[in-house]
């Protein structure tokens, strides 16, 4: 039995995508990863490249409203940003929320390289969450 989980952020265009890949990429065996927006914007083709570099491929992935996956009985909810985690909409049943926040990638300013060390450093920081996210009992 896999355990299914939700990654929510505002957009589904970074954050959330990036940890559907790495769930499936790492976790496969323990997790049916999922993502999903409140306000889905589209994937970031930034995210889809620095995923791309670690061998992980989200390409395939597209922006979703939560809503879309209604349906869904999910073990855990991952809120990614505090927007979301302010707006997460009720899961029904014994559904567990969980909030960590990182920093949108897609906000950062500066040269390209500067822009692509902010994706990177999201990856990375997701990367760690994921690997260490119990499937019950607290976060890690």
């Amino acid at each position: 039995m896999s355990y299914k989980v939700l990654f929510l952020c505002t957009g589904n265009a970074c954050r959330s995508q990036m940890a559907e890949g790495w769930a499936r990429a790492l976790r496969s065996a323990d997790f049916e990863a999922y993502s999903a927006g409140i306000d889905p914007k589209g994937l970031h083709p930034l995210a889809v490249k620095v995923m791309a570099e670690a061998g992980v491929d989200i390409s395939k992935q597209y922006s979703k409203h939560v809503r879309t996956l209604h349906e869904i009985s999910f073990d855990l909810v991952v809120t990614v940003c505090d927007h979301a985690q302010e707006h997460c909409p009720l899961f029904p049943g014994k559904t567990r929320v969980l909030h960590r926040s990182f920093k949108d990638p897609a906000s950062a300013r500066g040269s390209e390289s500067e822009v692509l060390a902010a994706f990177r450093r999201s990856r990375d920081r997701i990367r760690d969450f994921v690997e260490k996210l119990p499937l019950t009992g607290d976060p890690a």
